[in-house]
């Protein structure tokens, strides 16, 4: 019971860190506000696993490798120790590739799902918001909503990209993470929070 437990608390701390992990990777890729006073906070939590691959990955456009690679390090580790714990054994090394990056789609979608949810409340209370929190959410979430606004445009006061981007989140969650956790061979519980 006891070595469940620790295993869990392993299992959702590391899920904790790739979150915020993966929230870097998108807020750099979406050119957030890196002056933000949350950005500021992210990037300190992150530097110190980050730093190890800042050397030798460079950044491919907005797209920071380096935070890439520290995620599914930590993830394809963690999947290994937890398995090992709970006498699995050594699991195939693709199964374990696989899985981790399993995990950081489901960290992604997850971050987007809920900075989605955000907006749509900040739009309806404070749509003027200046909380560096708010104005994170906005700039992260710009790059998705943009290109869905272009093409759904608002039918008066009522802005229906939301809902195509809630489906496409679901979707792409349905479809690609199920797949890959499925092709990994590991409990889905491995995988995401």
């Amino acid at each position: 019971m006891g070595s469940q437990l620790g295993n869990d608390l392993l299992h959702t701390l590391i899920n904790i860190y790739l979150f915020i992990l993966m929230l870097r990777f998108l807020l750099q890729a979406s050119r957030a506000d890196y002056y933000n006073p949350i950005s500021q906070s992210v990037v300190k939590i992150t530097q110190p696993v980050v730093g190890l691959f800042q050397g030798f990955l460079k950044p491919i456009g907005p797209f920071d490798m380096a935070t890439l690679a520290a995620g599914f390090l930590l993830k394809a580790i963690s999947i290994i120790v937890i398995l090992q714990i709970d006498g699995f054994g050594m699991p195939p090394i693709h199964w374990v590739a696989i899985g981790a990056i399993a995990a950081l789609a489901n960290a992604i979608l997850k971050i987007y799902f809920f900075a989605l949810i955000a907006m749509i409340i900040l739009s309806w209370v404070a749509p003027q918001a200046s909380h560096p929190g708010a104005i994170l959410i906005m700039q992260l979430m710009e790059p998705v909503m943009s290109p869905l606004r272009k093409v759904i445009p608002p039918l008066g006061m009522i802005d229906l990209s939301p809902i195509v981007a809630f489906i496409a989140i679901s979707l792409l969650d349905g479809l690609i993470v199920n797949s890959l956790i499925n092709a990994a061979g590991v409990p889905g519980t491995l995988i995401g929070l």
